[in-house]
């Protein structure tokens, strides 16, 4: 009886953890596309250079992987607040940001850009001519590294939604 308790109480375990590891980034995706297809944003030289403009470092890797439902995308990018990465959902529709989550967040201070009073302020944004945001974020006391990363990734998801395949 003890034994079998065992054996139902792991297979339980083992079932809640994959529900527990359906991913935050396959739960964002649900939460804002239908239909959504993934697909591959190749980096050519010029657009690597205006993401490094953006990062003010290079960006690694030679792709973006990113989720199309119609002229909707969705972007996961990581940034490095003061010394941990963060990792942010961000929507982007006709050139604007309609939402911004972040998925991971994993410094040890100012974890209030998580909070939606922060992350609400990026929608509607676009970039302007100079790659830049076109209004401006308020920032949070103790967090100023992890605020300059969200906005360095959004302005980053709007450059890269202007490079995108048709739907």
């Amino acid at each position: 009886m003890t034994r079998m308790f065992l054996w139902v109480l792991c297979g339980l375990l083992i079932s809640l953890k994959g529900w527990a590891t359906e991913s935050t980034t396959e739960l964002f995706l649900k939460q804002y596309l239908n239909q959504s297809q993934a697909k591959t944003l190749w980096l050519n030289q010029p657009l690597k250079q205006r993401a490094a403009k953006i990062l003010g470092h290079s960006y690694q890797g030679l792709r973006v992987r990113y989720w199309q439902d119609g002229a909707r995308t969705a972007w996961i990018l990581d940034e490095i607040g003061k010394e941990q990465p963060i990792t942010a959902g961000i929507i982007v529709e006709n050139n604007k940001i309609v939402a911004m989550q972040v998925l991971a967040y994993r410094e040890s201070r100012g974890g209030e850009v998580q909070q939606d009073f922060f992350t609400k302020q990026f929608k509607e944004l676009s970039l302007t001519q100079e790659d830049k945001l076109n209004k401006k974020i308020d920032g949070i006391t103790g967090a100023t590294l992890s605020v300059w990363a969200l906005q360095k990734m959004a302005r980053l998801a709007l450059l890269f939604d202007t490079q995108k395949t048709a739907p």
